[in-house]
């Protein structure tokens, strides 16, 4: 990672900067803390989110003393330089009271649970093919990934032209789930297709 500490605005704040820590996957806000230069420093040295403790008066590296870890993915400083915003992976949870997040109980909320059935099925990928139906269906390699997909895609057809909301909701979940999986059997991930309708959405906002 790099980041030219230099532009960060340490002075306005009496050399602290707020934090707000992000999930890189689900973007799901996951908690507010503070750094110093120091505590920035050692997050971009190491690679895992450290803070300055307000309460404590010194560094705090989320995880030291509960296992539950804030691999970092990205620092990204606003636009004063005065705050800072720090993507990560989380291991574990980041409250303290032992939720996903200091902000609520909810876990991955809206589209970011997209982000968690992800990680969910790269987890998977790694059990025992017997013992789990996400590890056979990969080991089977994409093209029967793909079979599932067409399955899934005609069943939540059919819902749609003749079942009720339920039954579409359901179809569309199975259908999600094993794009998702296909997606992974060829090491790839949503992103990629939320990229392309990014550009593909860029002509449209020419034409006002």
């Amino acid at each position: 990672m790099t980041l030219d500490i230099t532009q960060i605005d340490f002075a306005k704040g009496n050399g602290l900067i707020p934090a707000v820590v992000q999930d890189a996957d689900t973007l799901q806000v996951l908690t507010l803390a503070y750094m110093d230069e120091a505590a920035l420093r050692e997050t971009l040295d190491s690679g895992q989110a450290t803070f300055f403790s307000r309460s404590r008066g010194g560094r705090w590296r989320k995880g030291e003393t509960s296992g539950d870890f804030l691999n970092v993915v990205s620092v990204t400083p606003d636009c004063d330089g005065d705050a800072v915003v720090v993507k990560v992976r989380p291991v574990g949870n980041a409250c303290h009271l032992n939720r996903i997040s200091c902000f609520g109980e909810d876990d991955a909320p809206g589209l970011g649970r997209i982000g968690r059935l992800e990680r969910t099925i790269h987890v998977r990928a790694q059990a025992d093919p017997n013992d789990s139906w996400t590890a056979r269906l990969i080991a089977q390699g994409p093209k029967r990934a793909a079979q599932k997909v067409g399955e899934e895609g005609v069943e939540t057809a059919l819902a749609g032209a003749a079942g009720d909301n339920a039954e579409l909701a359901s179809e569309a979940a199975d259908l999600i789930y094993h794009l998702l999986v296909l997606l992974h059997a060829r090491d790839m991930v949503f992103q990629d297709v939320l990229d392309v309708l990014a550009r593909r959405a860029e002509p449209a906002e020419d034409q006002g």
